[in-house]
């Protein structure tokens, strides 16, 4: 199933650009021009054919496409995956002294969506006037795609939204009383873990020789934004989560969680038990599942309250035991088959300001007065170490299936009728929640405790059955055509996210729920609700539809090459 286009263009550094774009009927790309980044004329469409589409096996009704290789032990494995699926961009070289890879990573989302641009991969990147080798990664997690190949399970080429669907079906499918199965983790050696190739120490390490990179032109320095912080407590046992850390020198590393995420808690735990330093270890280029789970809310803390091994529920969602190893310089067990392992230790007397730094939200953070920063004793890595870089609050920062079918599963037995539930990764705050209503009033209800139980969720838009929630049209015509704003919204102050730039208070923020669905006479709607056009053709000229899928290729006059418009999900 592998079609792979080559071109070479100059680059702005005369590099050529080797671009691995798989246009799947729906996708273009972009090449570096000399004068920097420029668009690229629409290429042909390369298709599928029906037998292609076929080749596929089956779990629990769910296609597993064999041939993806997935779920992948390493970084390197599912790249070279998605790459032979055409969702990366890969250039030989960007000038990062210029924010050249920065504004690549904007162009490709202004020209496809959050969905749709793909990945970048930098052989070679510019850092105060010197080329540093990488391979350096953006956006490794953005297509849709990527959804369904980190866990193996088929794509429906041209149909991103048929695949998520696919594998948010899959993943609820592992779900059993509101948790995901779990495998316990199996300790390696280290002359087996690649993590391990290279070992430096002490004065050895010097972590800004590596294409760590300033994202943006505001950030105080250069980031290390995609590591995986394992930090670890008495009470509450081992727990890794992503962190950004700033790069204040070559054996010094802020350390940021964000106060009550579980490594604050863990360090602010030791301070108060008068420890003066915490060791932990941060993982780099880690498998993608590793990654999924370090970035979100994969475990359900509703009814997990006491130590998570955290490391089991990769295993369990890989379907494979998580190979571990021991840290170099204190008894953290870490993911073998990282790319690269910081490890070091964190004062627990001192702090030093922080940032600002391109927030999740897309806005500038605050700077921080006081931050908790750490010691480098020791970095382990495979040799030439790929690193990725998260262009925060710009891309999809990693997979959402999981997450979406743990809510969809676990939300149901609070939300009567609840269908599924979409958050727009590129509108952070804002939720759409499709039920099946049943009585009056159900609407703006399962908005409001939807809103009041989840912080992030600060724009509620409940909408009914027949709204796909994945497609911001069908739900702005919701509530252009549905919502009567006098009896149908409800505003209050909530739990907030900390980022949160509109928040006067940090934890808090205002609320606003829209109960966009068809309003019955008893909540002030009129008497009787008309069909939409659609349903009625659905319904009464089903034909219609046959006829058109029958006759749907000769439509397109042989050799025309079809673009319609840009996905705007």
């Amino acid at each position: 199933m592998t079609k792979k286009i080559l071109t070479e263009t100059p680059s702005a550094t005369t590099e050529p650009v080797d671009t691995n774009i798989i246009n799947p009927g729906r996708r273009n790309f972009l090449t570096a021009g000399a004068a920097g980044i420029a668009a690229a004329s629409a290429l042909p469409t390369l298709g599928f054919s029906a037998e292609e589409k076929s080749q596929a096996a089956t779990e629990d009704g769910v296609k597993m496409d064999p041939a993806i290789g997935g779920p992948f032990d390493s970084l390197r494995d599912y790249m070279n995956a998605i790459k032979d699926q055409g969702l990366v961009f890969h250039v030989k070289r960007l000038d990062q002294d210029n924010y050249e890879m920065t504004a690549l990573m904007y162009k490709l989302i202004d020209e496809y969506g959050w969905y749709d641009a793909p990945a970048i991969m930098a052989d070679e990147v510019k850092i105060n006037g010197e080329w540093v080798k990488g391979p350096i990664i953006s956006n490794q997690q953005g297509p849709w795609e990527t959804e369904a190949i980190v866990y193996g399970v088929a794509n429906t080429p041209g149909e991103p939204e048929v695949t998520y669907r696919r594998a948010i079906k899959y993943l609820e499918g592992k779900i059993e009383n509101g948790n995901y199965p779990t495998i316990a983790p199996v300790t390696v050696s280290a002359k087996d873990s690649p993590c391990k190739e290279i070992v430096l120490t002490g004065d050895e390490c010097d972590l800004t020789k590596y294409a760590f990179i300033q994202s943006n032109p505001a950030d105080s320095r250069r980031y290390i934004n995609t590591g995986s912080i394992y930090t670890t407590d008495p009470e509450m046992g081992m727990n890794f989560g992503t962190y950004r850390c700033e790069l204040r020198g070559p054996r010094l590393l802020g350390v940021n969680p964000e106060p009550n995420q579980t490594g604050w808690k863990m360090l602010m735990a030791a301070k108060e038990r008068g420890e003066k330093t915490a060791k932990i270890s941060i993982a780099l280029g880690q498998d993608p599942i590793t990654w999924i789970v370090s970035s979100s809310r994969v475990v359900n803390r509703i009814t997990n309250r006491g130590p998570i091994d955290e490391h089991a529920t990769v295993g369990g969602l890989r379907g494979k035991a998580l190979e571990l190893v021991k840290s170099e310089t204190n008894d953290i067990m870490v993911p073998a088959n990282s790319e690269m392992i910081i490890e070091g230790e964190v004062s627990l007397t001192e702090t030093l300001p922080e940032g600002p730094f391109g927030e999740m939200y897309g806005y500038l953070g605050l700077q921080k007065s006081e931050n908790f920063f750490m010691t480098v004793t020791a970095i382990t890595h495979r040799k030439n170490p790929w690193i990725i870089n998260q262009f925060t609050g710009a891309t999809r920062g990693y997979c959402t299936g999981a997450t979406a079918a743990l809510y969809n599963t676990t939300l149901k037995g609070l939300i009567p009728g609840l269908v599924e539930l979409h958050s727009p990764i590129e509108s952070t705050g804002l939720t759409f929640v499709r039920i099946k209503k049943t009585k009056p009033g159900e609407g703006k209800k399962a908005g409001e405790r939807l809103a009041k139980i989840i912080p992030i969720f600060k724009v509620v838009v409940v909408v009914d059955e027949d709204v796909d929630v994945m497609n911001t049209g069908e739900v702005g015509l919701a509530i252009g055509s549905r919502l009567q704003a006098e009896t149908a919204v409800s505003i209050f102050t909530g739990r907030g996210m900390p980022l949160d730039p509109s928040s006067i208070e940090r934890g808090k923020s205002g609320k606003l729920v829209i109960d966009a669905t068809r309003q019955w006479p008893e909540e002030g709607g009129p008497a009787s609700y008309p069909s939409m056009n659609r349903t009625l053709l659905e319904e009464q000229a089903p034909q219609s539809f046959e006829l058109v899928s029958e006759q749907y290729n000769k439509y397109i006059k042989p050799g025309r090459k079809w673009r319609g418009p840009k996905r705007r999900v």
